[in-house]
């Protein structure tokens, strides 16, 4: 089958967003969580980033899904990614300025939270409309290569470029920004333009009644919620980092990186070999092996098993990542895909800044170990539960409707 990348220019101009756009947002959360460490040495305020860039999500839900379904998704991407440099210029400058203290990293925080409401259901509304349905799981799976390259990228840069002074990471974001909005801007669509219906009480919640009526739907985004809520250890790698495996911020910029390896790897063979049979199966078995990975992390003792770890990790939430998407995309109409991807955002959203509070507020209750080796035994509770909740899933052979 063609490289999508090859033949179709207005997804290469998406890609290249995506991958400037992540490398960004990845550089930019580093230095946040080593700063916010470092002001508080509190297991609890680290959780508390992810639980500002959670709730205006949250709060928008309704709103998003109706801007990415009524307005030039381009634009609307656009103005997000203009709001998350305008982010990294004010973090710029409270760095040189020597103002910025937890309160405004916590603004900041807010602020790409709001950012990111809308940009992750417009980005995932706008793909499926640069592609042809049958390339659509193979696109996806090129789309997320290269954000896992950015994920790979973004931390190690960010972390070495720490040494120089966090106001440089800040401002490497934020040219990195400047080249994503250059990119959506490019993007050009040769479709009908989206139907504009009156605004009302039933639009405000049609996609959350589609997934609730599309059990295979709401399985496949709810597994992920769950799975990822608990077994998450993102927000506490600056505590293993300087604390248990006593490394620098060069280290917490690998560890943050490790899950992307594995993740680029998987991601890598997926786009030569799309997943054609046994998707539910193989979706249920990734995250369970997800959730192994993750008890193994916490469980260990030395730098390169922990890396290891995470790789894998990283690795098998891959394969679970690419099947829920193309599932999700290409079960739901396009007219309706900025409202449902909106609902999905949250469940997204939830998995990993929810996720973050969830992994500081029982480290700061239990310990860091333990905290982590809970969440990834109740990622397995899950998978056990979901199998028997969701039997048509689990026996879902093919992506697609």
């Amino acid at each position: 089958m063609t490289n999508p990348l090859r033949e179709y220019r207005s997804f290469r101009h998406f890609f290249l967003s995506r991958i400037a756009t992540t490398m960004a947002n990845q550089m930019m959360m580093v230095v946040i969580g080593w700063q916010m460490y470092d002001l508080t040495h509190s297991a609890y305020d680290l959780g508390m980033v992810g639980l500002a860039q959670f709730l205006p999500s949250l709060a928008l839900t309704l709103v998003v899904g109706q801007v990415a379904d009524r307005f030039d998704r381009r634009r609307v991407l656009a103005w997000c990614l203009g709001g998350q440099l305008l982010v990294a210029a004010l973090l710029v400058a409270g760095t040189w300025g020597g103002w910025l203290n937890k309160q405004a990293i916590l603004s900041a925080a807010v602020a790409l939270g709001a950012a990111k409401a809308f940009q992750m259901p417009t980005q995932q509304s706008l793909g499926p409309l640069l592609v042809p349905p049958p390339v659509l799981p193979r696109a996806i799976s090129i789309s997320a290569a290269g954000s896992q390259f950015a994920i790979i990228v973004g931390p190690a840069v960010g972390g070495f470029l720490y040494v120089a002074g966090p106001q440089v990471v800040y401002a490497t974001s934020a040219v990195l920004f400047s080249v994503a909005i250059g990119m959506a801007l490019a993007v050009r669509l040769d479709h009908a333009p989206l139907k504009r219906e009156a605004v009302s009480l039933q639009s405000l919640f049609a996609g959350i009644a589609f997934i609730w009526h599309r059990k295979e739907v709401l399985g496949a985004i709810s597994l992920d919620l769950f799975a990822v809520l608990l077994g998450g250890a993102t927000a506490l790698l600056p505590i293993f980092t300087r604390d248990i495996l006593h490394v620098g911020p060069w280290g917490l910029g690998l560890l943050r990186s490790a899950p992307a390896v594995g993740a680029l790897a998987v991601s890598l063979v997926l786009t030569r070999h799309p997943i054609q049979r046994r998707a539910g199966k193989i979706m249920f078995g990734s995250v369970a092996l997800y959730g192994l990975a993750t008890l193994v992390f916490a469980l260990s003792g030395t730098f390169l098993l922990s890396l290891v770890a995470l790789a894998a990790s990283g690795a098998f939430d891959m394969v679970s990542v690419v099947i829920r998407q193309s599932l999700v995309q290409l079960d739901t109409p396009n007219d309706m895909r900025g409202r449902v991807s909106a609902v999905n955002s949250i469940f997204i959203g939830a998995s990993n800044q929810l996720g973050e509070f969830e992994s500081g507020l029982t480290a700061a209750w239990f310990g860091t170990v333990p905290s982590v080796v809970i969440g990834a035994a109740g990622t397995l509770l899950v998978v056990a539960a979901w199998m028997k909740l969701f039997p048509a899933l689990a026996r879902r052979e093919r992506l697609g409707s």
